[in-house]
């Protein structure tokens, strides 16, 4: 069916790869208008080619993301998907690299989020506010993803906490939840711990397949499919909620 997001208007963090790139994608073969953002604006441009305007935004900066929210005004689906995985138990994180995590991963979603939000209950037409977390956050744990896991079970947390308070005005707010997807992201983690495997990137690669019970990985499409719908009218009577796909990782 398509058409499922047509007149919507839709901004993307952290589109230039992944499963960002694939949401951006796939949000406008739907119909809406979507500006598709970025650090990297270099990685942006072949978006162009499906008619995806795209714009360079760091999403820890508050001027740069305040100066877009005025200038776009209210929208109706803002999909938040930037974050970083940090590698190491609590004794390998510093407490700069504790911080670092919690400004890309939480921090960056509350920026955007009480950017965009005043507009969008100012016009009255709610709107779907996604949010990426992690089954690897308050779901479940994992060997060496101490800070990750903290910054990904805040998310679920600042999700509910926005959905309790605005459902009234109509807005609604989700996360998502992925298990091990296969993007560039991974593909770098793959490579720094192959480093220090036997076997190097094959045994890494191999060691990240085998932990999901699907017995493979999840693709980025997977999951901007389950984006489109909680961006469209279908989950109209969906908010607050944490939506896991990660092929079995949390049974």
């Amino acid at each position: 069916m398509a058409g499922r997001l047509a007149s919507k208007r839709a901004l993307v963090t952290a589109a230039g790869q992944g499963i960002g790139r694939a949401a951006a994608l796939a949000f406008a073969a739907e119909g809406a208008s979507v500006l598709a953002t970025d650090i990297a604006d270099e990685k942006l441009a072949p978006l162009a080619d499906s008619l995806i305007a795209t714009r360079r935004l760091d999403v820890t900066d508050e001027a740069g993301i305040a100066a877009l929210a005025a200038e776009l005004g209210a929208i109706d689906v803002l999909f938040n998907c930037a974050g970083f995985v940090h590698h190491g138990t609590v004794l390998d994180c510093a407490p700069a690299e504790w911080d670092a995590s919690f400004v890309l991963n939480v921090r960056s979603m509350y920026l955007m989020i009480r950017a965009f939000l005043p507009k969008i209950v100012e016009r009255g037409a709610g709107a779907s506010i996604i949010n990426m977390s992690s089954s690897v956050s308050s779901i479940k744990g994992a060997p060496n993803r101490c800070v990750y896991a903290a910054t990904k079970a805040a998310v679920i947390g600042l999700t509910k906490s926005v959905a309790t308070d605005f459902i009234v005005s109509g807005v609604r707010c989700n996360a998502i939840c992925p298990g091990t997807i296969d993007t560039p992201s991974l593909a770098d983690r793959i490579a720094v711990q192959g480093v220090q495997m036997v076997g190097g990137r094959e045994a890494a690669r191999r060691a990240f397949v085998e932990r999901q019970p699907l017995g493979r990985l999840g693709t980025p499409e997977e999951v901007a499919a389950l984006a489109v719908y909680l961006a469209s009218d279908e989950s109209a009577f969906t908010t607050g909620t944490i939506h896991v796909i990660d092929g079995g990782f949390t049974l």
